[in-house]
């Protein structure tokens, strides 16, 4: 069940009170969101039942086929940048034919999981918190609660499983529109063809580096499922609190991101 006591704590007396109390506070919430995804995933066995098909079937729509377009261009973009940065230095010294390697590699390493992640959290993320948080303000929660439905199998897990299927669906697909948008700048600005475009990126990109961006884009999903369900269940104050809740899910989750993305890679590559 959803709690929602009061954050009370006694008034700090100075700033290594304040510190203790803002520890104490953190503690608290990144408890709560952790028992609150543990408990989704002990209800994803209920994902094909009659009551969550619809609602699982629409956040699959709303996470993946809504965020295509988006991902579509910043993937592109993201693409090109990268080849035309690392093709304009590698000029320098005659390798510009190995542009192909650095944008494969950098794009299933951590690019293509990082940019899809962000996509995400700021759009789908930031419209689950805005959506939970009215609905907690608004006491929605409170009565589906009174009438037994648990507020964690209703709301939350749908939007979590959408989220670990649909971000390492996106993560490959970026990764393939990523490459395809360096090739076309290898081509058109730096004088390397397709052939040997394409041939350098299969040839030095390795398993390892795609299923460690998957590995990170599932962690991403759990990530931004529990930032942005916490977020809306502890909302208060009315639309005020709504649009605080879905500023801090944004930011929240982009840096827990960031430092998730550094220690995963720094275990599988150290």
């Amino acid at each position: 069940m959803i709690t929602r006591e009061p954050e009370y704590f006694p008034p700090p007396a100075n700033w290594f009170g304040l510190l203790g109390r803002r520890t104490l506070l953190t503690c608290r919430h990144v408890g709560r969101a952790l028992i609150m995804v543990g408990e989704a995933f002990l209800m994803l066995r209920f994902v094909g039942s009659k009551r969550n098909r619809h609602e699982v079937l629409f956040q699959l729509f709303v996470t993946g086929i809504k965020s295509l377009g988006v991902i579509t261009v910043v993937a592109l973009f993201t693409g090109m940048i990268l080849a035309l940065q690392t093709g304009l230095e590698l000029r320098r010294f005659g390798q510009e034919v190995n542009i192909g390697t650095a944008v494969t590699v950098s794009l299933t390493r951590e690019m293509g999981p990082f940019m899809t992640a962000m996509i995400i959290a700021a759009s789908v993320g930031s419209a689950i918190a805005a959506q939970l948080g009215t609905m907690t303000v608004s006491e929605e929660i409170a009565a589906l609660e009174l009438m037994s439905i648990n507020p964690v199998r209703y709301l939350v897990m749908p939007r979590l499983f959408a989220l670990l299927i649909m971000l390492p669906i996106l993560t490959v697909y970026t990764n393939i529109i990523g490459v395809v948008g360096g090739g076309i700048v290898g081509q058109t600005q730096l004088g390397v063809s397709l052939r040997a475009y394409f041939d350098n990126a299969l040839m030095y990109a390795a398993n390892k580096d795609l299923y460690v961006g998957l590995f990170k884009a599932v962690i991403f999903g759990v990530i931004i499922t529990a930032v942005a369900c916490h977020q809306g269940f502890s909302t208060r104050d009315g639309a005020v609190g709504v649009g605080q809740a879905t500023r801090r899910t944004v930011v929240i989750s982009f840096l827990t991101m960031l430092v998730m993305g550094y220690m995963v890679t720094r275990v599988f590559y150290e």
